[in-house]
């Protein structure tokens, strides 16, 4: 039975010591829950000997409830306990200096899935970077990553830092926040008291859950798109979606684990995908499917698409590579539509030059070679498979679990 880090922390009275007469605060969204269902505020409040002085929400809050992308959150004070809740993705994305003053050591409970351009991630690291400055002290509670172990994509490069994407991370990293935390600890120099509560008894190799432990810990939301253990499976792969003209489910029941257009083919698509490279095409159910998003991208129109099953026999854990299967598929777009207008030109995440597609993929590299003619999917499997190399010596040192 996996045991989550809240739950050792409060199980647990000699790892609670070093919080005695310390002021805490807590870092916290929707999924901060134990695993009997309560909220990771209310069960170290019902404690009654850690001294809560206040709370941090990431994007879309403490609560989860803003569904959209860049929906800011304002600071609030929480009802029940008459304690601040700041927002980090309101007014400010870096704790202020007030802010920090009002906590010594900060609890974090953050569930993570696995993917670098999640927000959480670069929130997680400004925090990191902020309490080494201000001399304050960092828990990291620690929680499974549903995207399990597997490692893919490519290294954010140099310059393309950004609020999706905090430093040379691989897209799909395969790691829990805890362990992350360690690497950019140890990857930025910190001086920072870090202590993370390791989970007992997590197993991120073994089936069926391969990262997530099913029928042990219910899957709540970690944000509101969110919606399922597939979609994490998806997201490395789904999220390069944002960064197009293609619908990517949201509108739907099911965002982030399909992709759309009304005017385009994809069974045509998915044909050229298996002619040309086979092998980034399996691991999962790939199913031809209609769509009509009810808001965001081609609301209301009758869209061709494609949705991914990885929750079935046919999923294949290690086999399925998201990332390099989002990746073909652009390619195939493009040698089916040549003229297609694939790329989305918008301000996203607080960026106004640089395209959306790039901050996802670190780099213009995904593009470049979606768009080259004469650039084949071995170029692209070369340059991957070096990133993912570099990745996972780099971070092997800071692994925690088996």
């Amino acid at each position: 039975m996996t045991k989550l880090g809240i739950d050792r922390l409060l199980d647990t009275p000699d790892l609670r010591k070093p919080l005695w007469g310390r002021r805490a605060a807590l870092l916290g969204h929707a999924a901060s829950m134990t695993s009997e269902g309560i909220h990771t505020l209310d069960a170290l409040m019902a404690l009654g000997e850690i001294n809560l002085s206040a709370a941090f929400g990431p994007q879309h809050g403490m609560k989860g409830d803003k569904q959209d992308n860049m929906i800011e959150t304002t600071d609030e004070i929480d009802p029940s306990y008459g304690i601040p809740i700041f927002s980090l993705y309101g007014e400010v994305r870096y704790p202020t200096q007030s802010m920090l003053d009002s906590f010594d050591v900060l609890l974090v409970d953050l569930q993570d899935i696995g993917t670098r351009i999640y927000t959480y991630v670069t929130t997680l690291a400004y925090l990191l970077e902020s309490c080494s400055a201000a001399g304050k002290s960092i828990w990291i509670l620690d929680r499974p990553n549903p995207a399990g172990r597997p490692m893919e994509g490519t290294l954010l490069e140099p310059g393309w830092e950004s609020f999706v994407g905090a430093g040379p991370m691989l897209m799909r990293h395969g790691l829990t926040l805890g362990e992350l935390a360690k690497w950019m600890v140890s990857q930025r120099g910190l001086d920072l008291d870090l202590h993370v509560v390791a989970m007992e008894n997590y197993r991120p190799a073994e089936a069926p859950g391969y990262g997530w432990p099913l029928t042990e810990l219910s899957w709540i939301n970690p944000s509101p798109n969110a919606s399922s253990l597939n979609m994490a499976r998806c997201f490395p792969g789904t999220v390069l979606l944002e960064g197009t003209t293609l619908s990517e489910g949201r509108g739907t029941t099911t965002a982030l684990e399909l992709v759309g257009a009304p005017d385009l083919s994809f069974e045509r698509i998915l044909k050229r995908m298996r002619q040309d490279q086979e092998e980034w095409v399996q691991g999962a159910l790939i199913r031809p499917c209609w769509l009509a998003p009810t808001f965001h991208k081609h609301a209301g129109k009758l869209c061709s698409g494609l949705q991914l099953h990885t929750d079935n026999r046919h999923y294949r854990h290690e086999q399925f590579r998201p990332y390099r299967l989002m990746a073909l598929l652009f390619k195939s777009l493009r040698a089916e539509y040549p003229d297609y207008p694939l790329w989305r030109d918008f301000h996203y995440e607080y960026e106004t030059e640089r395209l959306a597609i790039d901050l996802l993929a670190g780099g213009p590299f995904l593009r470049e070679w979606v768009d080259d003619p004469e650039a084949q999917p071995g170029d692209f499997d070369r340059r991957l498979a070096a990133d993912e190399s570099v990745w996972a010596d780099r971070v092997a040192p800071h692994r925690i679990y088996g």
